[in-house]
């Protein structure tokens, strides 16, 4: 077992102070303007400790991860999780991009294997998993606690980060994705954040297999912004299914034919499935914290989140 490394993002030292922490989900899309994301940002600071950066979810050719990280810190002062796939980049990338991320600054790194590049928007990219998830976390461990990178050589200068990893608890079965987690805790992770989670059941299970590990575990959630969304998620996301009653909740309100009163009943419809959810997970698991997963949907983080201010 690595040693516990310093917690050099405000994040690891709320959780390591003991707080049940917020975390939020920005996403850059295909363009060359950061005006949303920094709105986004903007709305959910009051909420969270800190807010991912995906990267090219689902495949999808977005604008890299690292520039709105770090505009996201400079413009509005929210921390954020450098979301970094081993995808699409062989060690000298991960290398270079971590580097280049230690420079600005970037104090959280999620390390990733990334959706297959069959699922995206350009599907003739080859994938490149020169490293998986695991050998990526070793990696880091050897810039962070070692200053060298993998071949051994020297890095002049420091990288502080803490690392955390994604988990998906509902894996079935979910023994091989327990043992993989294992593996990667052991060469050095200081933070969790799993999958969407709609099964309070499956949460529970989930964090009593992985409480040997003594890893601080964030529960992710993902508030539906609308049926089509909900839909969408429902048929297409691997290895997801949105609980009947909350899909037929989300069909009743897409029928409203006044917008605001549309958005209202939606919103109404997330708080009634999510807050008892969060309130379950608070009084009855170990659980470091929520992972919010409301991706351009921040006006349900006051109402939904409220059990937690």
């Amino acid at each position: 077992m690595v040693a516990k490394r310093p917690a050099y993002s405000n994040l690891v030292k709320e959780i390591r102070s003991g707080k049940f922490v917020l975390t939020g989900e920005l996403e850059p899309e295909k363009t060359t303007g950061l005006e949303e994301i920094l709105a986004s940002a903007r709305a959910m600071k009051p909420y969270v400790v800190a807010a991912n950066v995906t990267d090219n979810p689902l495949s999808m050719a977005f604008m890299n991860s690292l520039v709105p990280s770090y505009i996201v810190q400079r413009e509005i002062g929210l921390e954020t999780v450098y979301q970094v796939t081993v995808r699409d980049r062989n060690r000298n990338a991960l290398i270079s991009d971590i580097l280049a991320a230690a420079h600005l600054g970037i104090r959280n790194v999620l390390a990733l294997s990334g959706d297959h590049t069959v699922l995206g928007d350009n599907k003739g990219a080859m994938p490149v998993y020169d490293l998986d998830s695991a050998q990526f976390v070793y990696l880091l461990s050897k810039m962070i606690d070692e200053g060298v990178d993998l071949a051994g050589n020297e890095i002049h200068g420091k990288v502080e980060m803490n690392v955390g990893i994604a988990a998906n608890p509902n894996a079935d079965p979910l023994e091989p994705e327990v043992l993989k987690i294992g593996r990667k805790v052991g060469l050095g992770v200081d933070f969790i954040q799993t999958q969407t989670m709609f099964d309070i059941d499956l949460v529970k299970e989930f964090l009593r297999e992985i409480e040997r590990f003594n890893c601080p575990t964030l529960v992710g959630i993902f508030p539906l912004k609308s049926f089509g969304i909900a839909d969408f998620f429902d048929k297409y996301i691997p290895g997801v299914h949105v609980p009947k009653e909350l899909l037929e909740g989300m069909r009743r309100c897409k029928d409203e034919p006044d917008k605001e009163k549309r958005k209202a009943l939606y919103d109404q419809v997330n708080i009634d499935f999510f807050e008892p959810f969060i309130k379950e997970i608070r009084k009855t698991t170990k659980a470091a914290g929520i992972h919010v997963m409301a991706v351009f949907y921040e006006r349900i983080f006051e109402p939904l989140l409220r059990t937690t201010m």
